[in-house]
C-alpha cells in the first residue's frame, strides 16, 4: 500500500504559478513511477504528467506540455508538479498518484491514488 497527500494547491490568477507537493509513504518511494492527474468539474479524468522511478523520463499531457514541470527528490520521498503560466482551463481537482507495481515507471488511471488538491485559477 502506498499513502499520498497532496498539498499547494490554492487560489491564483491567470498568468501565475503554483507548485504542488505530493508526500508518499508506505513502500520504497524510489521503486515505482508517479504521476499527476486532473478532474475539473464535469469533466472526465486527464493525464497530466508522470515521471519514471529515477526521474530521468517524463511524459506530459498535450494540454501542459511547456508549461508544467514534473520532478521527484528521492530522498524525500516526494514528487513536485511545477505549474506556470496557468489558465483558466487548468482549474481542476489535481491527483498524484503512484505505480501499483513495483519496479513500474509507468502510472495510470487504476494505480493509486491520493486524496487531491483543489487549484483554481480566476481571471
Amino acid at each position: 500500500q502506498v499513502q499520498l497527500v497532496e498539498s499547494g494547491g490554492g487560489l491564483v490568477q491567470a498568468g501565475g504559478s503554483l507548485r504542488l507537493s505530493c508526500a508518499a509513504s508506505g513502500r520504497p518511494f524510489s521503486r515505482y513511477g508517479m504521476g499527476w492527474f486532473r478532474q475539473a468539474p464535469g469533466k472526465e479524468r486527464e493525464f497530466v504528467a508522470r515521471i519514471s522511478r529515477n526521474g530521468d523520463n517524463t511524459d506530459y499531457g498535450d494540454s501542459v506540455k511547456g508549461r508544467f514541470t514534473i520532478s521527484r527528490d528521492n530522498s524525500k520521498n516526494t514528487v513536485y508538479l511545477q505549474m506556470n503560466s496557468l489558465k483558466l482551463e487548468d482549474t481542476a481537482v489535481y491527483y498524484c498518484a503512484a505505480a501499483s507495481s513495483l519496479y513500474s515507471d509507468y502510472v495510470g488511471f487504476d494505480d493509486y491514488w491520493g486524496q487531491g488538491t483543489q487549484v483554481t485559477v480566476s481571471s
